[in-house]
């Protein structure tokens, strides 16, 4: 389970265990938040191509789909 603190996810850069279409490396490109400080979306973008994909989250604390990090 990977930790997050979702003030510091903008930026951030992650790993995908299974890369499709050649996409491994992706970072957060776009994160809002509420009122309250909740996040409401969250978009991650492709290194290599510059895809853009919308994602909850809270998908990116399974270890079994994303590692911190680029490796």
């Amino acid at each position: 389970m990977n930790k997050i603190n979702p003030k510091k996810l903008l930026n951030s850069k992650w790993t995908s265990v299974n890369p499709t279409n050649k996409e491994k490396h992706f970072m957060v490109s776009d994160i809002e938040f509420d009122e309250e400080g909740l996040v409401v979306s969250c978009s991650i973008e492709a290194v290599i191509s510059k895809r853009s994909i919308p994602i909850d989250w809270n998908d990116l604390k399974n270890d079994r789909d994303w590692i911190h990090g680029w490796k």
